[in-house]
């Protein structure tokens, strides 16, 4: 039923539209939107330098997206030298359309599987919104490395240790989501 597979520049709007739909559904909350980026996101897909992912559905077509970075992409100014030598997936851009599937979850577990098969040790992420930091350790096992500030704003970093994940296989088969 899903499937994460590279991005490619034919993506781009898919990608777009679902940062806009997601946008709008955080708009509708008071939690900020991103519409603005929508097209930036979108692009990202056609850029061979990036590491780009969507979450395809069998009937739906693309239903979410993130980046992938390595340890070197990590910010200094977010990082001790000693976690920016260690090795880490760092999960950043994730969007999905709005589903009552947990789909953010299942683009995660992916993504702290695939960090396992590589042999890296981190999955690391970050958000500006404290809500949703409290949302990825609450509801998905994250937990909270520190809070720094960025340009007069909180910027949450969060991880976990990359690990197989057994039932991914029923979750991309939309069992258990």
């Amino acid at each position: 039923m899903y499937r994460m597979r590279k991005a490619t520049a034919a993506d781009s709007e898919a990608i777009a539209e679902t940062v806009r739909a997601r946008s709008e559904w955080l708009s509708t909350r008071g939690l900020g939107e991103c519409a603005d980026d929508a097209a930036e996101y979108g692009a990202q897909a056609a850029n061979p330098d990036l590491a780009v992912w969507v979450l395809e559905h069998a009937a739906e077509g693309v239903v979410g997206c993130t980046t992938h970075f390595g340890n070197e992409a990590l910010p200094h100014w977010a990082f001790t030298e000693e976690e920016r030598a260690e090795s880490t997936l760092f999960l950043a851009t994730t969007f999905t359309r709005p589903n009552p599937h947990r789909l953010g979850r299942l683009i995660a577990w992916w993504s702290l599987n695939r960090a396992a098969e590589q042999g890296l040790t981190w999955v690391r992420r970050g958000t500006g919104q404290e809500q949703l930091s409290r949302y990825y350790q609450q509801a998905q096992g994250w937990e909270l490395l520190r809070v720094a500030e960025r340009h007069g704003s909180k910027v949450f970093f969060l991880q976990r240790d990359a690990r197989p994940v057994p039932e991914l296989a029923d979750l991309m088969a939309g069992r258990g989501l």
